[in-house]
């Protein structure tokens, strides 16, 4: 069987008959068969072949003779060959256009295949529980009121484009906030802002990788940091957070797997989706192996002002004012406006050895021309005004207490473990892989999802090469979370896969 040819008869199959990957595996869970995520990918991908019972289902699922899916024999009729190009009605071919395959491997399963089916059920009016992802409007958390007076304010003021970088008023008050958080070495010209951290993290990835060049990124990780590191051409190669050492980043994995490829280290510190929050000793150990080697370091710090416990965030760029640092934060978690898409970036430390990789960052930022301007407006108002997120992190407040809560909720539950968040508004639990019989996190989600209407993130959708965690979100209020964990623990009490 020829592999190339096989990859490209299946998508070919799967295009006429209107399925996905999660079609395909949802078919095989009806016939008993199991097909999980990695093994469809890759078949799709050209990466292997199926057994020859698993051949036999596909063809038959996508009722095409196995022989012409293997490549053995043509069709019979012209019209089944694969090509570019399909009549319309009028006789004229009509030429197919396929997605990049720069995207064959890029994977964003925090809004990925389980969220499909969530939203399929939704359409057929099942009410679902979306514990899934970090926003905290829909969980009665609001914006403060002088933001939204102040953006009201000056919305007439903001119709035309900012500068590239961004707005003077909110630079310069993110300029004194780096200030606060002993960032070195920071001019107003080293700050940009975004619609989101997310839009910067593309342009950092895009404007430094070249083909085969490689970014540290920890396991489990934000995903878009892989996926953006992987459409720029780059390799990710992810180092371990040890889950016995509260989710700490384990040094010498990623001295191990330091190449002369590697160009950076990214920490997402707090981390999403585990809560860490690093002490300085582990952020002075990383700085120091990108000291060694001459790294950039990349640091997600979004949830740096939810932090609980009576604990202190550090930028690790305040701990290495010889290295250059992108530093990454803003607005959508600690002022509850993730819908308005406010992020930005400091770049720290010593720079003279960048200026061509500036000069790369300043071109792409050129091209998007400019950031949600409406949104940039109340940056300055934002960071300068009541820190109303502070009433939600300790004892009494929100988020304090639903950590609390759903921490003992999942720990009391048999064969569900979880190390205490300290930060953000995440949680990462362990199932027990032997008393579950849990060979695929994704199925695991599905079920769940089918099952009790819960909509969680598998901990592969985070690049956790182990198939036994998820990520619940608990943004919800007690009340709400209780429910959800009786139904996990009811719904635990009988799974196996």
């Amino acid at each position: 069987m020829q592999q190339g040819v096989f990859a490209y008869r299946l998508k070919e199959a799967m295009s006429r008959q209107g399925m996905k990957q999660i079609d395909m595996i949802r078919a095989a869970q009806q016939q008993g068969i199991k097909l999980g995520k990695s093994h469809i990918s890759q078949y799709v991908s050209g990466k292997t072949v199926p057994r020859e019972d698993m051949l036999c289902f596909l063809a038959k699922t996508l009722k095409v003779e196995p022989e012409w899916l293997k490549g053995e024999e043509q069709p019979e009729a012209k019209e089944e060959e694969p090509e570019l190009y399909e009549k319309n009605p009028g006789g004229m071919k009509m030429r197919e256009f396929k997605k990049s395959s720069k995207l064959n491997h890029v994977l964003y399963d925090v809004r990925g295949p389980v969220v499909d089916e969530a939203e399929r059920m939704e359409e057929s009016g099942t009410q679902i529980l979306k514990l899934n992802i970090g926003n905290p409007a829909p969980f009665g958390f609001r914006t403060p009121d002088e933001v939204i007076y102040d953006m009201r304010r000056q919305l007439a003021e903001c119709e035309g484009y900012s500068s590239a970088r961004g707005l003077f008023s909110a630079r310069k008050a993110i300029m004194q906030y780096a200030q606060t958080k002993k960032i070195p070495n920071v001019s107003i010209e080293d700050i940009y802002t975004g619609n989101g951290v997310s839009e910067l993290i593309n342009i950092c990835m895009s404007a430094l990788l070249d083909d085969g060049d490689e970014v540290l990124i920890p396991s489990p990780d934000y995903p878009l940091w892989t996926a953006c590191a992987t459409l720029a051409g780059g390799k990710a190669v992810h180092y371990v957070c040890d889950e016995q050492s509260e989710w700490y980043p384990d040094i010498e994995d990623i001295k191990k797997k330091v190449t002369d490829r590697t160009k950076a280290i990214v920490i997402i510190n707090p981390n999403n989706p585990t809560g860490a929050l690093y002490p300085r000793e582990i952020l002075e150990q990383i700085a120091e192996v990108a000291r060694e080697h001459q790294l950039i370091l990349f640091s997600d710090e979004i949830y740096d002002r939810l932090v609980m416990d009576g604990e202190e965030h550090i930028s690790i760029a305040s701990l290495a004012p010889d290295l250059f640092c992108v530093t990454f934060s803003g607005l959508s978690k600690s002022h509850m406006i993730a819908g308005f898409r406010i992020g930005w970036m400091i770049l720290s430390g010593r720079k003279d050895h960048v200026r061509d990789y500036m000069e790369g960052l300043n071109m792409l930022s050129n091209m998007r021309l400019c950031s949600n301007v409406p949104a940039q407006s109340i940056v300055q108002t934002a960071l300068g005004g009541h820190q109303s997120v502070k009433d939600y992190i300790v004892p009494g407040g929100r988020i304090y207490e639903q950590r609390d809560y759903i921490y003992k909720a999942l720990n009391d539950i048999p064969g569900v473990t979880a190390v205490k968040p300290k930060a953000a508004f995440y949680i990462f639990p362990k199932l027990d892989r032997k008393r579950f019989n849990i060979t695929d996190d994704e199925k695991f989600a599905l079920d769940l999802l089918r099952e009790k209407k819960i909509l969680v993130v598998h901990g592969g959708g985070f690049n956790w090469q182990q198939p036994d965690h998820f990520r619940i979100v608990y943004l919800p209020r007690i009340e709400v979370l209780k429910e959800s964990m009786e139904k996990l623990g009811d719904f635990l009490s009988w799974y196996r896969q």
